[in-house]
């Protein structure tokens, strides 16, 4: 079992940050996070692109050489795996490990099931040892809640070969319990302030939760809501890393 694998199988669930960017991801690991995802929407919105658009590949793979050296562990969410052909999804997987990632995230999209389980295992054949975490979106696009549709797509994706398996939109506790029971590999559930706070998950079974882009939103509206304070004569508010403080994420 790798380290990262291991801290899907502690008593505490694995509480991933996802960052966009060397600073961010430097900020978070002086924080003591030892494992960082980063964020496919943070990724995408710096560099001007929509996300989950599958046109941010040179970028994602960009963000993976500058963090894969740092001293933390990485997983990279690739959105859909920026093709539709598993064995370049499988060649893009092993480009990331080459430069470091340890991880890597990929979504469904409420594709054909048989396709994403196929880039699942053309990722484990090209890198063996890169945590897959196997996402499917039937709580997440559309409105869904998909109970037999959720079990059939992580069934296959499980079989396949995926280290762990992420169900973004599930905030029901009897729902997640219901499906831990069910797995044979850990649960990844995307953190909801409106649902069940960090301990709920654990006592529920849940491994590993992400913030998803809740931090760079929260960066943003941080950044606005300064804006805004200083236009209307008022000092900001709330913690400002200073000048130095950032410039030592990059020594």
């Amino acid at each position: 079992m790798t380290p990262f694998a291991a801290l899907h199988h502690r008593a505490e669930p694995l509480l991933l940050p996802n960052a966009w960017d060397h600073a961010s991801a430097r900020a978070l690991a002086a924080r003591g996070f030892a494992a960082i995802g980063t964020t496919s929407l943070g990724v995408a919105a710096a560099a001007g692109l929509p996300d989950g658009a599958a046109g941010t590949r040179d970028e994602t793979l960009r963000t993976a050489l500058t963090l894969g050296s740092g001293p933390f562990l990485l997983s990279v969410d690739a959105e859909a795996g920026f093709s539709e052909d598993p064995d370049a999804v499988g060649e893009f997987a092993r480009q990331l490990a080459v430069v470091g990632a340890v991880g890597i995230n990929l979504e469904d999209g409420l594709g054909p099931l048989a396709r994403h389980a196929a880039k699942i295992a053309a990722v484990k054949s090209a890198a063996p040892g890169l945590f897959v975490n196997a996402r499917t979106d039937t709580y997440w696009l559309d409105g869904g809640h998909r109970r037999t549709e959720t079990l059939a797509r992580l069934d296959a994706y499980q079989e396949a070969g995926a280290d762990g398996v992420f169900v973004p939109g599930l905030t029901d506790p009897a729902g997640i319990a219901a499906l831990v029971e069910r797995l044979g590999v850990p649960l990844n559930i995307l953190y909801s302030p409106s649902g069940p706070a960090l301990g709920h998950l654990a006592d529920l079974g849940v491994r590993r939760v992400s913030l998803g882009s809740l931090l760079y939103r929260r960066a943003l509206g941080a950044a606005l809501e300064a804006l805004t304070e200083v236009r209307e004569g008022r000092a900001p508010r709330g913690p400002v890393p200073t000048y130095d403080d950032v410039q030592a994420l990059s020594r």
